[in-house]
């Protein structure tokens, strides 16, 4: 399939030999002056990874002819979230990722101005606005879990034990490199359920993302029971500093979210209301209500642009056509703005599919995703200014 599918401006930002991807929709891969754009390149597909595949990490310059300049490589990843390579907030040029390093996970901060690099002795997930503090799961718990998430190549040393004390989350200076537990999976655990028995069930940690302003952070907290088929998630929310755990959402059925402000969520869900569908909460209330019931009805990787009154949106294939639709929601209008729609060869399911996962520029007018429609994972950029325009004028 080609590109005439898209109904904005596109083009591919890479191309074989090889495939490219960046991985998870929340990560900052734009730099800020929207020149350069992160992303992770390797020789094969359809497999998992094993612990010696390494992959390349570099970042393509969009005003010289979207050259590939390489920035090191790693044994740490997965296919739907890479390597957690992103940008440092705050930073014009400092960027990181995950490694492995002997028998442990680290992150390497590296400067794509001067070449400089230091490891952090943790590995990071997700970044605070100041770009100074990480949070991060236990990626080898993470992996035991939910392959595909984690990374090959270190066991999980509780992986025996339903809810371990001794690993969950941590935080993580990038400054000085001071790392700590402060949330444990034994802590989310012992969280009463209401609507189950979680005595046999065992728990992990995935999808931590900071507020705007860095006060908190939210994490899925999900498990699965011996018998019951798939996982369950309820949302937390914790201070920064892991305290102050508050549930946001247990109906189980918890998916993908993103913040709006600083107390505010937007997320895939089932609430009692109206089962599944997209949902805004305030956060540390039992504040929530739907939103786009009738334009989003699909689960998907969602965002604010950086005015707020645009979501961005994706979908999974659908049943049939293997179509996955790409879209933006404005939210004062309740109407529905069509950008895309990319088929997903039928060979990229399960751990190895290939998700939009579609990202935007800091000044909200390009978008990236990552496509196999042309036959293999590659990055593509769309300008989207003229389909902001066409709902809001005064664009």
């Amino acid at each position: 399939m080609s590109d005439s599918q898209a109904q904005v401006p596109i083009r591919a930002i890479t191309t074989g030999p090889g495939y490219h991807w960046f991985g998870y929709y929340d990560k900052l891969q734009f730099d800020p002056t929207s020149r350069y754009v992160l992303a992770m390149a390797v020789d094969f597909e359809h497999r998992a990874p094993r612990p010696g595949d390494e992959i390349r990490i570099g970042m393509i310059d969009l005003q010289d002819g979207d050259a590939w300049r390489p920035l090191g490589t790693t044994t740490a990843w997965c296919w739907q979230q890479g390597c957690m390579l992103q940008w440092i907030p705050g930073s014009a040029s400092e960027v990181i990722w995950n490694e492995r390093d002997g028998d442990r996970y680290v992150a390497r901060i590296t400067d794509t101005a001067t070449g400089a690099s230091r490891t952090v002795p943790a590995p990071v997930y997700a970044l605070a606005p100041d770009g100074r503090t990480a949070v991060g799961p236990d990626f080898r718990r993470l992996n035991d879990m939910r392959p595909g998430y984690g990374y090959e190549g270190i066991p999980d040393q509780y992986a025996d034990q339903l809810a371990p004390e001794e690993t969950g989350i941590h935080t993580v200076n990038l400054d000085t490199g001071e790392t700590r537990q402060i949330v444990s999976v034994a802590d989310a655990a012992a969280v009463p359920y209401p609507h189950g028995d979680l005595s046999q069930a065992k728990h992990y940690f995935n999808h931590l993302l900071f507020n705007p302003d860095g006060t908190r952070f939210i994490f899925l907290h999900r498990w699965r029971t011996p018998g019951v088929p798939g996982m369950r998630t309820r949302m937390f929310t914790a201070a920064a500093d892991g305290s102050d755990l508050h549930v946001v959402d247990d109906y189980g059925g918890m998916s993908h979210f993103i913040w709006r402000d600083r107390e505010t969520i937007l997320a895939w869900s089932w609430q009692p209301s109206h089962e599944g569908a997209f949902y805004v909460y305030r956060d540390r209330t039992d504040h929530v209500e739907v939103i786009g019931k009738h334009a989003m009805t699909l689960n998907g990787h969602c965002t604010y642009l950086s005015d707020p009154d645009w979501i961005l949106n994706d979908t999974y294939p659908r049943e049939g056509t293997r179509t996955q639709e790409l879209y933006l929601y404005h939210v004062p209008t309740a109407t529905r703005v069509e950008l895309g729609a990319f088929h997903a060869p039928a060979a990229y399911r399960d751990e190895s599919r290939c998700d939009l996962h579609p990202r935007s520029d800091p000044s909200g007018h390009l978008v990236t995703i990552d496509s196999a429609h042309a036959g293999g994972r590659q990055i593509y950029l769309l300008d989207i200014a003229a389909a902001l325009a066409s709902v809001d004028g005064s664009r």
